[in-house]
């Protein structure tokens, strides 16, 4: 027979992929009581993989809320990509770098992806 377990909670989540573990760790800076459940183990959840890119705000908003840890150690910075059209006669040259406004400072990840 199972035994049962009864406990109470303000939040319940389903999934401890990379959106519930991230609302539980908020939850709980704000002092907000959550429970995650997932289907599968621990040690295969800490395992997996599961962001191929991050933008910078979540690469920061992970570093804020201290769970940065594994993505500083094993991520790889991406600086972005350079896209090339064939030029209209007339049009200025291709310029290097980012133009985006949500670029980050010089020396720091715009957006972060796992190594191989």
């Amino acid at each position: 027979m199972t035994q049962r377990r009864e406990s109470r909670t303000q939040v319940g989540i389903v999934g401890a992929g990379p959106a519930g573990l991230v609302l539980a760790k908020l939850l709980a800076l704000a002092g907000v009581d959550s429970v995650v459940l997932e289907a599968r183990d621990r040690a295969y959840v800490e395992a997996r993989v599961r962001a191929g890119v991050l933008e910078a705000p979540t690469v920061e908003l992970l570093r804020g809320m201290g769970v940065a840890g594994r993505l500083d150690r094993e991520g790889m910075p991406h600086t972005g990509i350079s896209l090339r059209f064939a030029e209209a006669p007339g049009a200025p040259p291709p310029t290097t770098g980012s133009t985006s406004p949500t670029s980050s400072a010089p020396g720091s990840p715009s957006t972060a992806s796992r190594r191989s």
